[in-house]
């Protein structure tokens, strides 16, 4: 697979000028955990490191069927439990899904270059904005190369509408995605000693 890092790559430092300016304010609103739980399923995460707890993500099979698809499969299999979030941007989303080469304990220095086992996924592309606590499928430069890893937006990022596919949106430990360890923004978010997930489990 082709470096799925393209996600932060061009438009990282687009991402914080933009939004930035938008996360203080939506984090006091707490407008992500106002979101309703839909009909699913369900992706809970359990994250370890400077952040502690669970993240609940309502998935939505209705706009991205094969992606949600991969994801839960990927979980069913525990494909991504101890994997970490590899690349985090204050003010702009935390990326995690590598379940090739982002596994804790191992040698990350290719974290976000992998992909699982399962095929990559074609584009679907929605009219679903990117949000704060909006999860989307990260990629490379090829539409149709998601695959494993994806990521949770700190902040309104309109900028991605059109662009990736949105599988879902946080309904619950929205603090907790806060709270994730950010990375060095002169390395494009690359984190030293990063959080986890300690399980991703799928409630139907």
């Amino acid at each position: 697979m082709s470096d799925a890092r393209v996600i932060i790559g061009g438009i990282a430092a687009a991402a914080v000028a933009v939004g930035a300016a938008f996360f203080l304010y939506v984090k006091s609103t707490g407008s992500a955990s106002a979101a309703e739980d839909g009909p699913g399923p369900n992706l809970v995460i359990e994250v370890a490191g400077e952040a502690n707890g669970k993240v609940t993500v309502d998935l939505l099979p209705d706009i991205a069927p094969k992606h949600v698809a991969q994801v839960t499969e990927l979980a069913r299999r525990g494909a991504y439990d101890g994997v970490v979030f590899h690349r985090v941007i204050e003010g702009f989303m935390a990326q995690t899904g590598d379940v090739q080469n982002g596994k804790a304990g191992g040698d990350l220095a290719l974290a976000g270059t992998g992909a699982s086992d399962l095929p990559n996924i074609p584009a679907e592309f929605s009219e679903h904005s990117f949000m704060r606590g909006v999860v989307g499928m990260a990629r490379s430069a090829d539409p149709d190369s998601a695959n494993s890893q994806f990521f949770i937006m700190f902040a309104p990022g309109e900028f991605l509408n059109g662009q990736y596919t949105v599988i879902g949106h946080v309904i619950g430990g929205m603090e907790v995605v806060d709270a994730i360890k950010k990375g060095n923004p002169d390395l494009n978010g690359a984190v030293s000693e990063p959080d986890r997930m300690v399980t991703v489990t799928v409630e139907e």
